[in-house]
């Protein structure tokens, strides 16, 4: 059990806990003994995603503020707050005890973000500084940031930690200030310890088939591919044909969800080994690149379901290719992505299968 240089455990207040991302998260933080607080104002998420991880883990909600007795049903708890309401950030912190934040909160979809660019910007970057003023002001000073491959500029070839950042859309331009505002941070006060991860194109779902991505009003291409499998859409829209790749479609590199989680934690684990403050930043993805045709044919394999397609334009703010240089990870963090595109595809209709409305039906 992880603990927090005590006899506690130690203790994670993740916010957009019961995101897509965040849900994963949770369950591999509770089944490592963590002490998990869930934050998240629902607004692109539900209480069902908390009952399903209390399903996983044999967790119980609680609320109570009792304190942790060792028993793994009392290590998950869950406050419904909204980063910007700095109030509501101060209650929690007041109440409870975080050794460290896992810090998922905010306004995700490229497209949305480039019509909404003031929402974005108000929710991200000024939510963030919210929580950091908040995190400063109780002592907790380790942060671990879901930052995004966005915010490099266009490259032929892997990408490196190192390489140029000019992101392209608004929420690409969010996640690029926060990494500024911490790296600001981290130099005002070294005290911060600060791991800052830039992930790639996460798939998947929980094996059990009661957690994955949700298909209403999907952003990512493998929702969209699910949903033109089950019928509930005729085709796949394949936005950009002529893009400067091998099929002309758009590359990008896509990891298992539950990878993506495990870097999380393998990043929280890191900052909890050094003795002072840091400034860390690491790419998570495979190394490997797919195209949205290549990604359909795959699902047709696995699944057994014609994908239908059809051409569209290119979407504000895309990029052609995308793909990581994961070594960083692997030689500082002891983190590779473990599990391969099948796996990732067939938990993803798993899924979709036992949850065609998403978490709209309670899980049985």
């Amino acid at each position: 059990m992880p603990m927090n240089g005590a006899t506690k455990p130690f203790a994670v207040l993740c916010t957009g806990g019961l995101g897509y991302i965040g849900s994963h998260t949770v369950v591999r933080l509770v089944e490592e003994g963590f002490d998990v607080t869930v934050m998240d104002n629902l607004s692109n998420a539900t209480e069902e995603v908390l009952r399903r991880i209390q399903k996983i883990t044999h967790c119980e909600d609680d609320t109570t503020g009792a304190g942790n007795t060792g028993d793994s049903r009392d290590r998950l708890r869950f406050f419904n707050v909204d980063m910007c309401d700095e109030e509501a950030l101060q209650k929690l912190f007041k109440n409870r005890h975080f050794d460290a934040v896992i810090h998922y909160a905010g306004l995700k979809a490229v497209g949305e973000s480039v019509e909404k660019p003031l929402e974005y910007y108000s929710t991200n970057v000024g939510g963030t500084i919210k929580l950091l003023k908040v995190m400063d002001a109780a002592g907790c000073r380790r942060l671990v940031f879901s930052s995004s491959a966005t915010v490099y500029r266009p490259k032929a070839g892997p990408i490196v930690e190192t390489d140029p950042t000019g992101a392209s859309n608004p929420y690409g331009q969010t996640k690029a200030m926060i990494e500024q505002i911490l790296k600001d941070l981290h130099n005002a006060d070294s005290r911060w310890g600060i791991s800052i991860l830039r992930y790639f194109n996460p798939v998947g779902g929980h094996p059990s088939g009661l957690l994955g991505e949700s298909p209403v009003h999907p952003n990512n291409l493998l929702p969209y591919i699910q949903q033109v499998a089950i019928g509930r859409r005729p085709h796949l829209n394949v936005f950009g044909t002529d893009w400067d790749t091998p099929d002309g479609t758009g590359v990008r590199d896509y990891l298992h969800v539950d990878d993506l989680a495990e870097g999380h934690i393998s990043a929280l684990r890191k900052l909890q080994r050094e003795k002072e403050g840091c400034l860390l930043l690491h790419n998570l993805g495979t190394g490997q690149g797919h195209s949205v045709l290549e990604m359909a044919d795959m699902f047709e394999r696995i699944s057994g379901q014609k994908i239908p397609r059809k051409p569209a334009p290119r979407r504000p703010g895309d990029l052609s290719s995308v793909v990581a240089d994961p070594s960083l990870a692997e030689k500082e963090l002891g983190w590779k992505a473990q599990r391969s595109m099948q796996e990732a595809m067939a938990s993803a209709w798993k899924w979709q299968s036992q949850n065609p409305n998403g978490y709209d039906t309670p899980a049985s």
